[in-house]
């Protein structure tokens, strides 16, 4: 964020407009890499390093075929899957589901999430950054996501490396940083999707690091005097505030590509055999990835998996999803867990809604806020349960709801961040709080 005091613009770094062009910095990779990246935060953090992975399943998956089973339930509610037992005695989940079964007892189900918005894009902006605004008729994003809040306040937590990253950008999501302007952004890899608000963000892309090949202190040098026309430019066209940080963004820039450790946390080639294998191809060499990303210091990772609004023949659909997804995150918690990394990583999957406990005369089950399981593991909370409860078919919550404002609360009380601190001013000079309302529930604490 830029301060002005008098003639002098410094960054809240420290750090002058003038030392970041006399590094060279503004030209490490013309409009690639250095123009998109969000600005460090310098802003100290207090207690444990903790970081993020959400695995954001966009399209609202199937309660009833995941984590709040009603094997007593007509069949046309209970749906086509049996159960299994899982590490936490008393608990059953879907027999699609063995990699889960193996690590629930380091995890906590919330049954009861509820909210009262069925519009994909509502719902998914509303968890991803705590507020209404978007609609499906209207798709701009009015709040920076929780990714984008953290990028903000805590930075990185290592030199040479983004803050935050998304991969798989695609369906029902907002992973933007709205006001908070293109320096917040998370830096994305994966395969994209049209449609979205977050598909169409500007921000960096994990190819710009092919780059560093050949990457002298000479090549930067010679891109100075470019950069200096073009920042002149930018200042003149941005009249929303968008840009401001972008020159803190590009010696961000400069740092994640010259040093190489982004490049290393992306290959996921450098790790063995047995552990790529353990993890399997597709969102599991994905979630590998992001495990790597989080030990190289990356603060918020997500990873979008499939496309879970299965309005019709849901058993196909579930028959090919619900394995890679499960192969994907039952071994990353277990890995997490292993290398020591699982108190300090907030794991949740979670989708923007639930669905209809009754299926429907497609085979398949409609749009459902009202009752939806949500997974968390580690970020320093207590595991190890089931929070919550739906009535005899899940149509909604019989014990402790739990809303999206709850939701984004857990997420920054992880993060060390307090949920209801002003953040900063918006376009219009509104100041914005992160969250209105939200605690954390007491059984993770």
């Amino acid at each position: 964020m830029l301060t002005v005091s008098g003639s002098s613009r410094r960054f809240c770094d420290g750090f002058s407009r003038r030392q970041f062009i006399a590094a060279g910095s503004l030209g490490a990779f013309g409009l690639s890499l250095p123009g998109l990246l969000r600005a460090e935060s310098a802003r100290p953090e207090g207690g444990r390093k903790r970081s993020v992975i959400l695995v954001w399943q966009h399209g609202g998956p199937s309660q009833l075929d995941t984590f709040d089973m009603k094997p007593d339930s007509p069949r046309e509610y209970r749906g086509p899957y049996g159960s299994i037992p899982t590490s936490l005695p008393g608990l059953r989940i879907c027999d699609k589901m063995p990699f889960h079964a193996r690590i629930m007892d380091r995890t906590s189900v919330i049954r009861s999430f509820t909210h009262n918005n069925g519009d994909h894009w509502a719902a998914a902006h509303w968890l991803l950054t705590g507020y209404l605004g978007a609609t499906g008729s209207d798709r701009k994003a009015r709040n920076p996501s929780m990714g984008a809040i953290s990028a903000h306040l805590r930075g990185s937590h290592e030199k040479g490396v983004p803050a935050y990253v998304n991969m798989n950008d695609g369906g029902f999501g907002f992973h933007g940083a709205s006001y908070l302007g293109v320096a917040c952004n998370p830096f994305r890899t994966g395969s994209y999707s049209y449609g979205n608000e977050a598909g169409m963000l500007p921000t960096a892309r994990a190819s710009s690091l092919k780059l560093v090949n050949g990457l002298t202190a000479e090549k930067i040098s010679t891109r100075v005097s470019l950069m200096k026309r073009l920042d002149a430019l930018r200042s003149d066209i941005d009249k929303s505030g968008a840009f401001h940080g972008m020159d803190s963004m590009l010696q961000e820039a400069v740092d994640i590509v010259t040093s190489g450790k982004a490049r290393a946390a992306f290959d996921v080639s450098l790790e063995d055999k047995q552990t790529r294998e353990r993890y399997g191809p597709g969102w599991g060499e994905q979630a590998l990835m992001a495990r790597r990303l989080i030990e190289a210091g990356v603060r918020f990772v997500t990873l979008n998996t499939g496309y879970w609004d299965d309005h019709g023949n849901i058993k196909k659909a579930l028959d090919n999803k619900l394995p890679r997804h499960d192969r994907a995150l039952g071994v990353l918690i277990e890995d997490l867990s292993q290398r020591g990394l699982l108190d300090d990583t907030l794991v949740i999957s979670a989708g923007e809604f639930g669905r209809t406990p009754k299926i429907n005369d497609k085979a398949g089950r409609d749009h459902w806020p009202q009752a939806q399981s949500i997974l968390l593991a580690g970020g320093g909370y207590r595991h190890g349960q089931v929070i919550g409860a739906t009535n005899g078919k899940a149509e909604h919550p019989t014990e402790r709801p739990v809303t999206p404002a709850d939701f984004c609360a857990i997420v920054y009380h992880a993060l060390g961040i307090d949920p209801h601190q002003e953040v900063v001013k918006d376009f219009s000079g509104r100041p914005n709080f992160l969250l209105q309302g939200g605690v954390v529930p007491p059984e993770l604490l």
